[in-house]
């Protein structure tokens, strides 16, 4: 495969991943629609330098660890897991007042980029993925490093696209969609599939 069979490749199978549905896409949803566009594209922020870094580990092996050894992967995924539940109980415990901490001072901690970076992280799926995935795609007697991280910011420009496109989508709608009983429900919904992507992680196998 030359190198432009390689980028040709790699950019439609990055693509098709992501515009598959997924967590990623949920928490950027909910976020535009009933926090506000800023704090959704925080969240995109998050998860593609999450991406990054997951392109760093491959690039430099140590994401090789999370796909060969059984220790390493069950303590991201159970960690996972946990972020995910934690996030899940929140929306359907306290629908409608969002996901955001309060400090000691009363003042609202938006950590919308945290939020995404950590969902990104703790996905051990994704290490598997970046660590089987990008090597197929990086031509023979090409630099490791460098075609990881081109790959990489290939994967991430594609997902900071559709993740503009799915936050400005909801902006006609967010009058309505920020409505008290619209937002509890919103938020239930959400709640609930991320308990559900908890428990799919947490039953995972390698």
């Amino acid at each position: 495969m030359n190198i432009y069979d390689s980028l040709l490749a790699f950019t439609a199978a990055a693509a098709l991943l992501t515009l598959t549905p997924g967590l990623d896409t949920a928490l950027i949803l909910r976020t535009a629609s009933v926090e506000s566009k800023s704090n959704a594209f925080k969240a995109a922020m998050g998860i593609n330098v999450g991406c990054f870094i997951w392109g760093a580990m491959v690039a430099f092996g140590l994401g090789a660890l999370i796909a060969v050894s059984e220790l390493a992967y069950n303590i991201l995924k159970y960690c996972g897991a946990a972020y995910l539940c934690w996030l899940g109980l929140i929306m359907l415990l306290r629908p409608g007042s969002g996901l955001t901490a309060v400090d000691a001072g009363g003042k609202e901690k938006k950590n919308w980029f945290v939020k995404g970076l950590l969902g990104n992280l703790l996905n051990p799926k994704m290490g598997v993925f970046y660590v089987s995935f990008l090597p197929q795609f990086i031509p023979q007697g090409q630099p490791l490093i460098a075609w990881t991280f081109g790959l990489v910011a290939i994967h991430v420009m594609l997902g900071m696209s559709w993740s503009t496109v799915l936050i400005l989508a909801t902006r006609p709608l967010a009058r309505f969609l920020k409505r008290d009983a619209v937002s509890r429900w919103m938020d239930r919904c959400t709640g609930t599939l991320f308990l559900l992507f908890a428990t799919k992680l947490a039953l995972s196998k390698r």
